[in-house]
């Protein structure tokens, strides 16, 4: 859904506006401290972690290639940031320092389009050319939709990185990036994809989140009423699924053991899902991590989630439970290049009824994924290695 500038402004938040002077207090530092640091590398993922395809590459920089002057950005009471003190130099995120190097760095290298001191500041000093050093986004899962925000002239990023063929296709020819710009290089988290141990009768639940409902403006209101959590068609949904008698039953006799775990802008409202059955597990940041989540579990329920590409490459089983089809292409991701019944990796349903069928016949199967969604697989996913990582780094290097 492409916002108006009325509706985007309601996004604003006071914080927004000291951000301003910070960048004014850093600018003319930053203007020194580049001579003393020509070669600087600022990456970043989001503000409270350090579990995605930023960290991966900082990881691989500080360990193949010490020589890179790389600092990784990381909130100053993220549960993530002792780890990332052990690895190399850091930054508090959103800090003076951090403007100061966002300022100076060489590369802003990020899988959040957002990943800068603050989004609504740097925006405005990227799309309107008064920042001109080189953006790489690494991208926080494959693309499927159309997402005008990432549009060539809402980022003007200097490299676009993507995981498969027809993804690289598909951007190249909408986004309106310039020739070379979108790279097909793979995720670098991918990397960690390929050494895996499946607790067997582990599925987890992992939907996507609703941005009309996560971060409400005015818009919201065509498409449902906000205002209460517990009355959206989200909630619904998945508190009944939750809930079910015939739920709990397919857990108990086939000995399973389900975790929720919804999108991080999701995960407010965890508190609404009152769900007491010991075979349920209401699941969050930080205490679980969605890699390891994704890696242990045996089969996923999900919606429209990207992290069903990261499962499918591994090749496991799955099934989309999509009751809200049309609100979200309205509200949401317009589509894309990408048909869920005719390019996924799992059945697509809209009732709740017809998932737990699937979620019952796979359970006695013993989660085995069909030779037909094995054959998806292996035509969509044309990188499949551990040198996601290697190929990232010699990308930027070459920019």
């Amino acid at each position: 859904m492409e916002e108006t500038f009325f509706q985007k402004l309601q996004r604003a938040r006071p914080a927004d506006a000291g951000h301003v002077f910070l960048f004014l207090a850093a600018a003319p530092v930053a203007l020194v401290y580049r001579f003393f640091r020509r070669e600087l590398w600022l990456l970043c993922d989001n503000k409270n972690e350090a579990r995605d395809n930023g960290w991966q590459l900082f990881k691989y920089i500080c360990k193949e290639h010490p020589e890179i002057d790389a600092v990784y950005a990381i909130g100053k009471r993220s549960p993530d940031r002792e780890k990332v003190l052990k690895v190399g130099k850091t930054v508090n995120y959103g800090s003076f320092r951090h403007w100061v190097l966002y300022l100076a760095a060489k590369y802003n290298i990020s899988s959040q389009k957002g990943g800068k001191p603050n989004a609504a500041v740097t925006n405005v000093l990227e799309t309107k050319g008064l920042l001109r050093n080189k953006r790489i986004f690494l991208q926080h899962g494959i693309i499927k939709d159309d997402m005008p925000w990432l549009h060539y002239k809402n980022t003007k990023m200097k490299m676009f990185v993507t995981s498969t063929r027809r993804e690289q296709e598909f951007i190249s020819s909408k986004f309106g990036y310039p020739e070379g710009a979108v790279r097909e290089l793979g995720l670098c988290r991918f990397d960690n994809l390929h050494d895996y141990e499946t607790v067997p009768r582990q599925v987890l639940l992992m939907p996507t989140w609703r941005s009309w409902i996560a971060d409400p403006t005015s818009a919201s209101f065509e498409i449902e009423d906000v205002r209460n959590f517990e009355n959206t068609a989200y909630f619904k949904a998945w508190n009944s699924f939750l809930g079910s008698e015939r739920l709990r039953n397919i857990l108990c006799e086939n000995d399973l053991h389900l975790i929720f775990y919804p999108h991080r802008d999701m995960q407010k409202y965890l508190g609404s899902f009152d769900i007491t059955d010991s075979s349920i597990t209401i699941a969050g940041f930080p205490q679980y991590d969605v890699q390891k989540l994704l890696k242990s579990s045996a089969f996923l329920i999900t919606d429209y989630s990207s992290v069903a590409m990261d499962f499918a490459y591994m090749d496991k089983p799955l099934v989309y439970y999509q009751f809200d089809y049309e609100d979200f292409r309205r509200g949401q991701y317009p589509e894309g290049y990408f048909d869920y019944k005719t390019d996924g990796f799992g059945p697509v349903f809209d009732s709740e009824n017809d998932v737990l069928d699937c979620l019952e016949a796979a359970a006695k199967g013993g989660f085995v994924q069909g030779a037909e969604y094995s054959r998806r697989h292996d035509e969509f996913f044309d990188l499949c290695d551990t040198e996601n990582c290697r190929r990232n780094f010699e990308a930027i290097m070459s920019l």
